[in-house]
């Protein structure tokens, strides 16, 4: 059976955009004069769309996958081995049910970074080399979620704590790594140094390479809750270091050289991200994303989510570093999959790049702006809530 949705496209579809019209606007765009659309590979992208389709829908903080997106889930899980199985079927099944939105932010434009799955040494257990914890999500932490009111709190907390006097704003980094959460057995990996870490929230996944060769996978698995500081960003303001310089590969040199002043800069930054040993993933797949399935390699973005629903296919237009130096232009196809506390605004996206140091290496350069183009189903008009 063939997965094809075909439906007119709505003259109002525009008010299905999520978006508020004080942060960007929409403009409608026909396939072909989408960027790099023709030559991309469609099955590639339809594999990836299935894997978000095949997901849970998250119940955590963050727009919901919609009525019009849902439906065309439920279709592809009911047809599970349909004949979408080349290029065209697949390109076809995006064009008949996906309609494409140039997302112009009312000021800027769109930017694009990148970010990647890091590999360290570790242990298991606290040893002279190892010394510094990752922990597990405490029991007391509470998400917010979407409409959750929390009266007598900062409305830009994103997690708190469940004390027995109701909720209090979690400890902040500098409390947990003085102490806040010694004795409550929450430490899942002990990694070499604090810069480690710093990276590894960052990126909010890794492989842990144990001293017999073992590799563990550790996934995200919650946050504090307080506002997440870019490290980077604090230095290109104090230090006049120009932001295209700012890689993190010099932001991570710069953290080794002094480990006091790196304790001091990471500390600056209050978020702290708690994980989980991710024993279920295979080698081969990509760390686990906020929607809650492994991420594909130049085809998941993190988005915000207060805006966008994973599962969306989206069409990144720009530039991307390659290692000999200068650029090659991107135009690709990808699908929202993953979300990040540095990753706000409608048209803010992160790519992911792999697995390892190369991919790392790449995903810290990638600082660029780029133009955003959304695929939003046809249908959505008649189910979105007003903007």
């Amino acid at each position: 059976m063939d997965v094809v949705l075909s439906s007119p496209l709505l003259a109002d579809q525009n008010t299905a955009l999520p978006l508020d019209p004080g942060l960007a606007r929409s403009q409608p765009v026909d396939f072909a004069d989408l960027p790099g659309w023709p030559g991309d590979d469609h099955l590639a992208l339809f594999h990836v769309f299935q894997r978000s389709c095949l997901a849970p829908v998250s119940l955590s903080a963050g727009i919901q996958r919609q009525a019009a997106l849902a439906s065309i889930c439920d279709t592809v899980k009911a047809n599970i081995h349909s004949s979408v199985s080349d290029a065209a079927s697949a390109r076809q099944f995006f064009e008949s049910g996906f309609a494409p939105w140039q997302i112009q932010p009312v000021t800027g434009g769109g930017f694009l970074t990148g970010y990647f799955e890091p590999e360290f040494p570790g242990s298991l257990t606290r040893t002279d080399a190892f010394q510094t914890p990752l922990y597990a999500r405490p029991l007391d932490l509470v998400t917010r979620g979407a409409g959750d009111t929390w009266p007598g709190l900062d409305p830009a907390l994103a997690a708190a704590q469940q004390s027995p006097d109701g909720l209090v704003p979690y400890p902040d980094r500098e409390a947990i790594e003085t102490g806040a959460l010694e004795g409550r057995g929450l430490e899942i990996m002990w990694l070499r140094d604090p810069v480690d870490r710093f990276v590894m929230q960052v990126q909010g996944s890794a492989r842990i390479r144990l001293a017999d060769g073992t590799i563990k996978r550790l996934a995200y698995s919650g946050r504090n809750g307080h506002a997440y500081s870019s490290l980077g960003r604090i230095l290109v303001k104090e230090e006049g270091i120009a932001p295209a310089q700012m890689t993190m590969d010099r932001l991570v040199a710069r953290l080794r050289a002094d480990p006091v002043e790196a304790s001091r800069l990471i500390r600056r930054n209050r978020s702290f991200v708690f994980f989980r040993l991710a024993d279920e993933l295979a080698p081969e797949l990509g760390p686990i994303g906020g929607e809650g399935v492994p991420l594909t390699p130049l085809r998941s973005l993190a988005a915000d989510r207060s805006i966008w629903p994973y599962g969306t296919p989206v069409v990144v237009s720009g530039q991307l570093p390659i290692v000999e130096g200068g650029t090659a232009p991107l135009a690709r196809a990808a699908i929202i999959q993953d979300t990040g506390s540095a990753i706000l605004g409608p048209a803010r996206l992160d790519l992911f790049f792999g697995s390892g140091p190369a991919a790392g290496h790449l995903a810290g350069l990638v600082r660029h702006p780029m133009t955003m183009f959304v695929l939003w189903p046809r249908r959505a008009a008649a189910h979105a809530p007003p903007p």
